[in-house]
């Protein structure tokens, strides 16, 4: 990168990090025009933010951030998605596009944690700095295509699962029939979030797993899927969905069959499950702060512009949201 772009660069987290702090210092705009000469300076960074869709609110949370960063780093924030979340092919041509358009750095939340490999080593090897948020991509797959130093920032899915599973298990005392409801099979955060949900029911023996099966992440697949499992198995009396809006669909489901006998755990605390723990709808769902992720996921992609060391792994504290803790 050019001296001028680095110096540029630098200056944008040194006066980003006083901000925070609460120091009184002037804008970007003003800090430029003190110095201002005849001879044009570096443009700001321009990055991308590249995620799943904006019809799951959670992405919406995770657009907040970023341009909260945007706002305190004085970057040129682009944000683009996919219409679903299973439009990988969308997400492969969103980031070739970006690759056309010489950006500077790609913060993503893939949709697949393979297939989204060739194209960000693609952008990598054009000069691209790539972040990955949310989904973790293939660690063993990135490594054999050779892209590297992509920093992830996420939560512990797995964990989250667990405390999720493990918040709605603990009131189980009698034989219990459960279903598991999965995102997309190849996605790790999907993975991660089935083994922490099986991991917490299969430490109480009343708990017995009957069936797992993907929704896709979908409130309108989850319904179907739903009514599906309980009707060939009518006495399931526990549900863990890896999302919200998957859970949102399977209450949907409920409200309709006049079941009230069924508990559901979910993970995300949009604010719709949030509305249907209050309601007691819903038992328990898991914080993941995607704000927190959007924003950071810009940051380290500033940091990374700059120079500067970022960590390989950042994880974000889940916390379960319940009842109680809406109280």
């Amino acid at each position: 990168m050019k001296l001028k772009a680095l110096t540029f660069l630098l200056a944008l987290l040194t006066l980003a990090g006083c901000a925070q702090s609460g120091q009184n210092i002037p804008l970007m705009a003003n800090a430029a025009d003190a110095n201002a000469t005849d001879t044009p300076g570096p443009s700001a960074p321009k990055i991308a933010l590249v995620m799943k869709t904006l019809t799951n609110p959670f992405f919406v949370e995770m657009e907040k951030g970023a341009r909260q960063a945007e706002q305190d780093f004085g970057i040129d924030l682009i944000v683009k998605t996919a219409a679903q979340e299973t439009s990988i092919e969308q997400q492969i041509q969103i980031v070739e596009e970006l690759i056309r358009q010489n950006v500077d750095a790609i913060v993503i939340a893939p949709g697949d944690s393979l297939e989204l490999i060739p194209v960000l080593k693609k952008a990598q090897d054009a000069g691209i700095v790539v972040v990955n948020i949310d989904n973790q991509l293939n660690p063993e797959y990135s490594k054999k295509l050779g892209l590297n130093n992509v920093p992830f920032i996420s939560v512990d899915n797995e964990a989250g699962a667990y405390l999720s599973a493990k918040t709605v298990s603990q009131s189980i005392t009698q034989p219990t029939k459960a279903i598991l409801l999965d995102g997309i099979l190849t996605a790790k955060n999907a993975q991660d979030r089935k083994h922490g949900a099986l991991r917490a029911f299969e430490e109480n023996p009343n708990i017995t797993v009957v069936e797992t099966q993907s929704a896709h992440w979908k409130i309108d697949e989850a319904y179907q899927v739903a009514q599906e499992m309980f009707k060939h198995t009518p006495d399931i009396g526990l549900v863990f969905c890896a999302n919200d809006m998957m859970a949102l669909g399977v209450i949907q489901y409920l409200d309709e069959a006049g079941r009230t006998d069924v508990q559901v755990a979910a993970y995300d605390a949009l604010d719709e499950a949030k509305a249907a723990v209050k309601a007691g709808k819903l038992a328990v769902t898991i914080d993941q702060q995607a704000t927190r992720q959007g924003y950071l996921g810009v940051e380290t992609a500033l940091k990374m512009l700059a120079g500067q060391s970022v960590p390989p792994v950042t994880l974000i504290n889940v916390i379960a949201v319940t009842a109680d803790t809406l109280n």
